[in-house]
């Protein structure tokens, strides 16, 4: 009985076998018909063969064809591709077309139509030209016949090649295997103006045959300067679009910033020991800030100690809270932002305790205290002229909606191009940030020089070291793709400056930062330089504390508190620093040496606390689940394909 069985499972794995073999989806045979006219153009007959047996060819076959091509000098050029027919076994085909990256994939068959088991015949026919090489001893026609990117084994691979009228090759040259093998298993005849080539062994799925025919010097039209203009023109269609969208950014913006972003003649700077006109410390930072920086808490923060030092609050320092309480005091007409802060307050029952369990109350006290400030003063001493930066930001979104429609912008190439764009946009903050650093010590000329050089020379070396890296790693970034890369980080770059550079003071405004520029140099001279100044008051514990609200707002508080600090000790061997204690703060009294830490800490320290008691922001809703030498597969031609 086990010998009957084993004679049937011989018997069954010898009648399988056969039907094991056919099953398989390949090739048999890929014949090209190519026919090289005297102007360079290609006419391109395609015949394939393929065993179907519904495995991976269900419907039919795509054809992928590259529309690229490695010029004599290796640069990328753009090839013409026209689909002229499309047939199976002799009768025309249903077909479509779409586009993938760097080239056209063609679709045979029907998505309605299964195709019978066994050997089909596709013929598809295409014209392309651009695909002659140019050099400067002769022609050459290199052609990849089928591509080295066919999902399935081709068991004979051939091509014909018609020459023009009266042309004789001078040489020819064949490879074979995966993309850039050197093989030669393939021979190559020619009889008259007809060059035939085939394999002389099965190629493997990813392999494929590539020719080459060197041609005498002149033997193909070469295209005319206007034509070679039109080409190069196509060919870098991106890059002149992001160039051109650059140049005209940065047009605008000149023009625009000559015109109403540049700031008045700043007038001579002298220290001073009082306010411009008698301006509250939240307005000195709002000036000086042009507009309130870090949401206001800094200028709110001024405003608190500047009422506690004129008696309408006291403060009270608790570690982890700082409580504002009201002192009754009236009779005094309050500046805009301290009145804002004091009908919160007031709101608040006469204490305002500023920690996380009333950040609510915190969070309206300070959109209380900017709606007033804006109200009052927007537009008086500051101008940011966002209508002129908002055309320029609808000209570059034009721009890059120009360039994603008329340009040629792969697939490969567009996370490369969002490097350079966040590569622009970090970049360009940096160095607004160095310019803004520089602001109180330098010209407004060597402000401006700073930011642009700095910016220009940080984002031209990342944006040549990012492409050469995408190149070299990724191997999907051509360096001939930097200027592109170049040109739309510049748009993004030059946007993010002049979003700064663009505003500017009104004549008001410039009056008020000499005098605040004024006032900060005092508050941060040396003690020998201060008694220098003529007519300087003497320091006391009324001067000290009259400018501290001053200093915050500047953010020049430490230095102001050691000066203050240094005379304390001084006076009358330290008796004076023993005795200081201000009657609007209560917290940890003071001692020799400690004073600047205690004082100058917390007055420093009160934006933080403000800043730190607010809210978190609501969370997003979210799903619940997470989530030189030629080889195989160069020249023009080539591509692969596979079923559907």
């Amino acid at each position: 009985m086990r010998r009957l069985f084993a004679a049937l499972a011989l018997v069954t794995f010898v009648l399988a076998a056969p039907r094991v073999a056919a099953a398989e989806e390949f090739i048999s045979a890929y014949h090209s018909v190519i026919e090289l006219a005297k102007d360079g153009t290609l006419t391109v007959t395609e015949t394939i063969t393929a065993n179907v047996e519904g495995n991976r060819i269900r419907r039919g076959i795509y054809r992928d064809f590259p529309l690229t091509f490695a010029d004599e000098r290796n640069g990328r050029s753009k090839v013409d591709f026209n689909l002229l027919s499309v047939e199976r076994d002799g009768d025309e085909e249903e077909y479509r077309t779409e586009s993938i990256s760097g080239g056209i994939r063609i679709y045979t068959g029907s998505a309605d139509v299964l195709l019978p088991h066994g050997e089909h015949t596709f013929q598809i026919t295409y014209e392309t030209s651009r695909q002659i090489r140019f050099f400067d001893d002769h022609d050459e026609l290199y052609w990849n016949v089928t591509g080295t990117e066919w999902a399935f084994p081709i068991e004979e691979a051939t091509a014909t090649v018609t020459l023009p009228e009266g042309v004789k090759a001078e040489a020819l040259d064949v490879f074979t295997g995966g993309y850039g093998a050197t093989e030669k298993d393939a021979r190559a005849v020619e009889e008259g103006d007809e060059i035939f080539f085939a394999t002389t062994r099965r190629l493997r799925p990813q392999e494929g045959l590539t020719v080459a025919i060197k041609l005498p010097k002149g033997s193909i039209e070469r295209p005319t300067s206007s034509q070679e203009n039109i080409w190069w023109l196509r060919d870098h269609m991106t890059v002149v679009i992001a160039g051109s969208g650059l140049l005209l950014v940065l047009l605008y913006y000149g023009r625009a910033w000559v015109r109403v972003g540049r700031d008045p003649a700043r007038g001579v700077m002298v220290p001073r020991w009082d306010p411009p006109d008698g301006v509250s410390p939240a307005l000195v930072n709002y000036i000086d800030n042009k507009g309130f920086s870090g949401e206001g808490w800094t200028a709110l923060s001024a405003a608190a100690l500047n009422l506690a030092v004129k008696g309408h609050v006291i403060l009270e320092d608790l570690k982890n809270a700082v409580v504002i309480t009201a002192t009754g005091k009236n009779g005094e007409k309050l500046p805009t932002g301290e009145a804002a802060l004091m009908k919160a307050v007031d709101a608040a029952g006469g204490k305002l305790t500023i920690d996380r369990a009333n950040g609510k109350k915190i969070q309206a006290a300070g959109s209380g205290f900017r709606s007033a400030m804006e109200r009052e003063h927007r537009g008086k001493y500051y101008r940011a002229n966002t209508g002129y930066v908002v055309g320029g930001i609808v000209l570059s979104v034009a721009t890059l909606a120009a360039l994603f429609v008329f340009g040629d912008l792969s697939e490969d190439s567009v996370p490369f191009v969002i490097v350079p764009v966040f590569l622009a946009v970090f970049i360009s903050a940096f160095a607004v940030s160095v310019g803004k650093s520089l602001r109180r010590g330098s010209s407004l000329a060597r402000r401006i020089l700073s930011i642009v050089v700095l910016a220009f020379v940080g984002f031209v070396l990342f944006t040549v070291f990012s492409s050469i890296l995408a190149a070299l790693v990724f191997s999907a970034s051509d360096p001939g793709d930097l200027p592109l890369f170049f040109a739309i980080g510049g748009i993004v770059l030059v946007n993010g400056l002049f979003y700064y550079l663009m505003g500017a003071p009104t004549p008001l405004g410039t009056r008020m930062m000499d005098g605040i520029d004024g006032l900060r140099q005092y508050l941060t001279l040396a003690e020998k330089d201060r008694l220098n100044m003529q007519g300087a008051p003497e320091m006391s514990p009324r001067h000290f504390e009259t400018l501290l609200p001053y200093a915050v707002a500047l953010g020049v508080e430490k230095p102001w508190s050691e000066t203050f600090e240094r005379w304390l000790l001084a006076a009358s061997a330290g008796a004076a620093a023993a005795a200081y204690q201000p009657s609007w703060y209560h917290g940890d009294s003071f001692g020799p040496g400690s004073f600047t830490d205690t004082i100058g800490g917390f007055a420093g320290s009160m934006a933080d606390t403000m800043t730190s008691s607010l809210p978190p922001p609501p969370k997003s809703s979210s799903s619940g689940f997470s989530s030189g030498g030629g080889f195989s597969g160069g020249g023009g031609g080539g591509g692969g394909g596979g079923g559907w």
